[in-house]
Order: C-alpha cells, then structure tokens, then sequence
C-alpha cells in the first residue's frame, strides 16, 4: 500500500463529493458564472484559447481577477480502492452527508518511530 498524503505530512484532509447527478462547478465556479458569461458576451467558443482569453478577461465588480489555465494531464479513471485500504484509513465522517464528506487523519505515530 502506498504511502497516504495524510500521514506522509502529517495533515488532516478534508474530502467533499458532489453527489451522483449533482452539479460538478463548486459554489466559486457558480458566483463567476454570471461575470464570465458577460465578459463571453455569447462569443462563438471555437478554441481552448480562446475559451481561456474569456473567462481570464473576467474581472467583479469587487476587483476580483479571474486566472485559468489549461491542464492537458491525463487521469487514470476507474481506480478501485479496496475495502482493506478502506479500513487502513484513519476516516472521520462528517455529520452532514456522511458518505460524501469525511477527514482523513494521519495515524498517531508510535513513540518508537522515526
């Protein structure tokens, strides 16, 4: 099993899904909607640039600058993650849909490791 990001550094991490079915834009994403959508001004989006020149020449009524970038990476999809490296984890579910949000806690490190 690897090593966890959690224990690695020593940090709590805190994981929230969207629901199946639920929008995928974080509340961020929908508060910019609206100023991105201006800016746009229903301009054909024929290229990923310029698709980005829009939505980078964003700018709120209260100074905020928007910045994107193009991320070509290629993500392996479909990982399985085993109900043994399930139970590996140090999961705190939260009280609000538990089954789409929970911390992952680094172990308590043993007195006797380095």
């Amino acid at each position: 099993m690897q090593t966890g990001l959690a224990d690695r550094f020593g940090l709590a991490v805190t994981v929230c899904h969207y629901p199946t079915g639920a929008s995928h834009y974080n509340p961020v994403e929908h508060r910019l909607f609206g100023p991105i959508s201006i800016n746009w001004a229903g301009q054909p989006l024929r290229s990923l640039p310029l698709l980005l020149a829009c939505i980078r020449g964003t700018k709120t009524e209260t100074g905020l600058h928007v910045r994107a970038s193009l991320n070509r990476k290629q993500y392996k999809t479909k990982i399985k993650v085993s109900d043994q490296e399930m139970k590996s984890l140090n999961l705190k579910r939260h009280k609000v849909c538990p089954n789409w949000n929970y911390t992952i806690k680094p172990h308590e490190r043993s007195s006797h490791s380095h």
